[in-house]
């Protein structure tokens, strides 16, 4: 009786912790594995061993020759890793050792690139990352820079791993609004480029996908849509309706016809603050932080234009901005004098188009230079080889244009002729 029990314990399997030549293969049933208690180092064959320590903990070796050398390799717990998958594992191992590969160093790879995987963020996740890291100037970048992605790229990327975005899908989020909003879509273009190279950075991906479309939009060209401008000699009728204009605040008038003297951009005026000026050296510095090019910007002020401020003074009392909006404390808004010519029954030209207006003067009635008018305009030098031994903003240069400018903006305008043709008797 104890002989057969014996030899009926031992019918599944032997302890083996060597694979002789010739030792049968699948010997193991799935019943077998699942009911085995009795720790052990037991032989499926083809390498596989199942590993016993008890009830509860048995586990999956490989055991092959690796290099020439023998290596053991963990398959996994039978728990999560059935008979069936395990001899497949262990094939496939064997398979590549033989084929002068390392199946240990294959199976950590696979496993931290797994890990990576499991790890890796959606693009909406990514962006907001980066948005989170990066150090605006102002609360406006700020909001515009995420807004930007919110509402051209989440929608169809965003739910998406980063590392799995094609230069395709990027194109799909820029080519709708690249001929109708150039201006937008390059600030996007320019966004998505910065997400990916923090992807890059963190291992996430290999390749920036902006990279494989910026030819094929650049060849999708369109004539570029300049503001409305008033014509210059147009611009004494202007301004002198303006300070007519009654139905129109106060305010309102003084900014717009500020920004009108000064060539500036309307954002440069709306939100301008009265520590900015230097009323003794009639100077007007507006910080880099609020300038197109990030970069300060002097403005020579005129008789007019303190005249302008003095009136101001009167209206914005302890405030720190120059001119009030209608909320308390806050500065003039975005669309103010859009608003003002709407109110003037003004149309076909817009308020940033005086800038226009104020180049084509200087270059059809004045003898200033180039450099002076455009550095009236706060524009950079596109020739850099010129620009780094032109440095001078030729300020002085430009009190005389801006007091010509003023001259002419700020004179009486000339009445309309009307020819009228004389009465017949009848």
């Amino acid at each position: 009786m104890g002989n057969k029990k014996a030899s009926k314990k031992a019918k599944p399997t032997t302890i083996e912790t060597n694979e002789p030549t010739g030792h049968p293969v699948d010997r193991f049933s799935a019943l077998w594995v699942k009911k085995v208690r009795e720790p052990g180092f037991y032989c499926d064959g083809n390498g596989l061993y199942l590993q016993v320590h008890g009830r509860a903990s048995k586990s999956w070796i490989l055991r092959t020759m690796v290099n020439g050398k023998r290596r053991d390799i963990g398959l996994g717990s039978y728990r999560y890793i059935s008979l069936e998958a395990a001899r497949k594992k262990a094939i496939d191992m064997r398979r590549a050792a033989r084929e002068g590969g390392d199946p240990l160093t294959a199976k950590r790879e696979a496993k931290r690139q797994a890990m990576i995987e499991a790890e890796i963020p959606t693009f909406e996740f990514a962006a907001r990352a980066v948005h989170a890291e990066q150090h605006f100037s102002n609360q406006r970048h700020t909001e515009q820079w995420i807004g930007s992605l919110m509402r051209h790229a989440f929608p169809k990327i965003g739910t998406k791993r980063v590392d799995v975005i094609q230069s395709d899908e990027v194109l799909a989020v820029l080519t709708p609004i690249w001929n109708t909003k150039r201006e937008t879509a390059k600030r996007v273009s320019q966004r998505l480029r910065t997400v990916f190279d923090w992807a890059i950075a963190k291992r996430y991906r290999s390749a920036n996908p902006t990279n494989a479309i910026t030819k094929v939009l650049s060849k999708n060209k369109v004539s570029q849509k300049h503001h409305a401008a008033l014509p210059w000699a147009s611009v004494p009728e202007f301004v002198h309706a303006l300070r007519a204009a009654s139905n129109v605040a106060e305010g309102d008038r003084l900014a717009f016809e500020l920004m009108i003297l000064t060539a500036v951009r309307t954002s440069e005026v709306l939100g301008a603050k009265w520590n900015e000026f230097d009323l003794d050296t009639k100077t007007w510095i507006v910080p880099a932080e609020r300038m197109k090019a990030r970069k300060q910007h002097r403005v020579p002020l005129t008789p007019r234009m303190l005249e302008i401020l003095k009136a101001a003074k009167q209206l914005s009392g302890e405030s720190e901005y120059v001119f009030l909006g209608e909320r308390c404390g806050r500065p003039l808004g975005a669309h103010t004098f859009h608003r003002v010519l709407g109110k003037m029954n003004r149309s076909g030209f817009t308020p940033h188009g005086f800038r226009s207006s104020f180049r084509d003067f200087a270059q059809d009635e004045t003898d200033h230079k180039p450099h002076t008018v455009e550095s009236a305009l706060a524009h950079e030098n596109k020739d850099r080889v010129e620009a780094a031994y032109l440095r001078t903003d030729s300020f002085q240069k430009r009190r005389e244009l801006m007091t010509t400018w003023e001259k002419f903006a700020t004179s009486k305008p000339i009445a309309k002729v009307v020819a009228m043709s004389a009465h017949r008797k009848t």
